[in-house]
């Protein structure tokens, strides 16, 4: 009785999975989205909390009073600390990578491209580890790129395991990564932002709630761990007129220029490189940081004291003009030799140092205007990201959460715009993460229908109304089979392989047709067998797609093979394949057309 209680409930549930994976497999599946948003969310706050803590536990053990003290270290010591942080990433890739060296959001964003957002745990653990040492070791890179990683792969991670549908896979791909942002600077709305603009890019209602739930709930758990404390420290600031609006101009296009030359700098050595080894990459980009480190020790590691001092205006002309040289150069040494970091901390970084030399700049000419250097600071840090990663809400978003001031809105968002063309339109510039996969020769780009076809599932679509057959079926099976009414027919081999499909309908006219002839004495009695194979009927050829597939997915496979029609189906024992339905070039095009 025990066993069979057990059977009966293990059979439950997985009726229960399995109702709950063609519900997700609509594109209007909101309620149960929304609540493996908010897990998902909180399942990445608590991954980047352990993250955090890694590296700043890394960091308090090797440097002195705080975990970004690296201005205290020995000239020789900023030299070895790169190399060797390059040294252990490259045995950690080399023994456990296997080919796979791309991480970040530009990785999140190809697996969203071309695998549906599957992404892997050895990914994570390669990212988990492999950022947590360059960023300690001082190479110049950020953790919010982690932490995308992180938070996309983990939600992912829980996808694949409860074997959701593909465009159920993509949104929660959408919530990890809002909540790496999120949690990075506890913004939970630039973190939503940045999802739909950059990983997702589309904005619809079923993805937007339950990507504001994770941002929300990963933010939460950041907070609950280290406090509310904005991660850079940031005065009352404001527009001091509107005499100073000509300046704002002036900085979106000095802002634009150098992210595309940031840009093209990463691109160019990223390309420049391909023909080294990956463990010889990651030992030279050590070599240059180390040199680069020598010089000014402010380049190395996420670099956010530097920052707050930037806004704050405590850093000289001089040394922000020269600091803003060499992070740059820093930066495309890490970032464009594969070291496993972000980019999004050093854009904000450098943006902060353009905006702070800009405004001791105007200080220095235009004294009467009394400009606040800290005001161009953080305009410079929005423009900067906003241009170079080809996200403007999101920077503007962050920009004002960062403040928590309304004032910055309007000048914020006339940098930012500027910037944003200046980049794009004037130098004709991807985003960096763009530029980054096309030096490795992948291309993302992405058409409204393949868009629109990812956020369905096959399951969503498919007919149900349909009967498995063997080739060869007798009168009275035949006439016991259409007295269900089926639309389709799937007919199996004599290997029992299905590969052809037959409208019942033709079914019904050939009986009809037999009928007739056998009352009109042209037959004496019916075959005992009828091989539908044979019979004059409309047949399509079929394979098989996946439960999980996307309508995307099932059209690419429907122009691979020349097909017309699709069954789908999913193993539900070992060895066992269940067929759900029946999919036709017709239903896809319907769905693209009315959804």
């Amino acid at each position: 009785m025990q066993s069979e209680h057990k059977n009966n409930s293990g059979s439950w549930s997985h009726h229960q999975l399995d109702k709950l994976r063609l519900h997700l497999s609509r594109p209007d599946a909101l309620i149960q989205l929304s609540l493996l948003g908010l897990f998902t969310g909180l399942l990445t706050g608590g991954i980047i909390v352990l993250f955090r803590l890694l590296v700043e536990e890394i960091q308090l053990g090797v440097l002195i009073d705080h975990s970004e003290n690296y201005e205290a270290l020995s000239v020789e010591a900023r030299f070895l600390y790169p190399v060797i942080g390059s040294l252990i990433i490259a045995l950690i890739f080399h023994f456990f990578s296997k080919g796979n060296h791309v991480l970040g959001v530009a990785s999140v964003m190809e697996r969203m491209a071309f695998h549906q957002g599957y992404l892997t745990i050895r990914g994570f653990f390669l990212q988990f580890f492999g950022a947590a040492v360059a960023i300690a070791s001082g190479h110049s890179v950020g953790r919010e790129g982690p932490n995308v990683y992180l938070g996309a792969t983990s939600s992912s991670l829980v996808g694949q395991f409860l074997g959701l549908p593909n465009n159920s896979i993509r949104n929660l791909v959408g919530c990890g990564t809002a909540g790496g942002i999120a949690a990075s600077f506890d913004t939970p709305l630039a973190g939503v932002i940045f999802a739909l603009e950059v990983v997702m890019m589309e904005y619809t209602l079923v993805s937007v709630m339950p990507i504001i739930l994770a941002a929300g709930s990963a933010t939460s758990i950041s907070i609950l761990f280290f406090g509310d404390q904005a991660a850079f420290m940031v005065p009352d600031i404001k527009l001091g007129s509107l005499i100073e609006l000509p300046l704002v101009i002036i900085l979106g296009l000095l802002a634009g220029t150098l992210s595309a030359f940031f840009i093209d700098l990463l691109k160019s050595v990223a390309h420049r490189s391909r023909k080294l080894g990956f463990s010889s990459k990651l030992m030279l980009s050590g070599v240059l940081v180390g040199l680069i480190a020598m010089i000014d020790p402010s380049v190395m590691g996420i670099g956010y004291d530097t920052v707050s001092q930037t806004i704050a205006g405590e850093v000289a002309f001089n040394a922000l003009f020269i600091l803003l040289i060499l992070k740059l150069l820093a930066t495309a040494a890490s970032i464009g030799l594969g070291i496993p970091g972000g980019v999004i901390g050093p854009a904000l970084f450098l943006g902060a140092c353009l905006g702070g030399v800009f405004g001791l700049l105007i200080r220095m000419v235009f004294p009467e205007l009394q400009a606040d250097t800290g005001f161009y600071s953080l305009l410079g840090m929005g423009a900067v990201m906003g241009a170079s990663l080809q996200a403007p809400l999101a920077a503007l978003t962050a920009m004002m959460e960062l403040t928590h001031s309304p004032q910055i809105i309007m000048p914020g968002m006339i940098a930012i715009v500027i910037a944003n063309l200046t980049a794009s339109e004037l130098f004709r510039k991807k985003s960096l993460f763009i530029s980054v996969l096309e030096a490795n020769e992948v291309n993302v780009y992405t058409n409204p229908i393949s868009q629109t076809l990812r956020r369905i599932g096959v399951g969503s679509v498919m007919n149900k109304s349909f009967a498995q057959v063997n080739q060869e079926l007798t009168s009275d099976k035949i006439k016991m089979l259409l007295s269900e009414n089926p639309d389709w027919i799937l007919i199996a081999d004599k290997d029992n392989q299905y590969n052809q499909l037959m409208p019942a309908i033709e079914l019904v006219k050939y009986m009809e047709q037999v009928n007739d002839q056998l009352m009109n004495s042209t037959l004496k009695t019916m075959d005992e067998f009828i091989d539908l194979q044979e019979i004059p009927a409309r047949r399509i050829n079929i394979a098989s797609i996946h439960l999980q597939a996307t309508l995307e997915e099932a059209l690419s496979r429907l122009d691979e093979y020349e097909l017309d029609a699709l069954y789908v189906e999913r193993m539900n024992a070992p060895g066992i394949m269940h067929i759900y339905g029946v999919l036709t070039r017709e239903q896809i095009e319907s769905a693209y057309q009315f959804k």
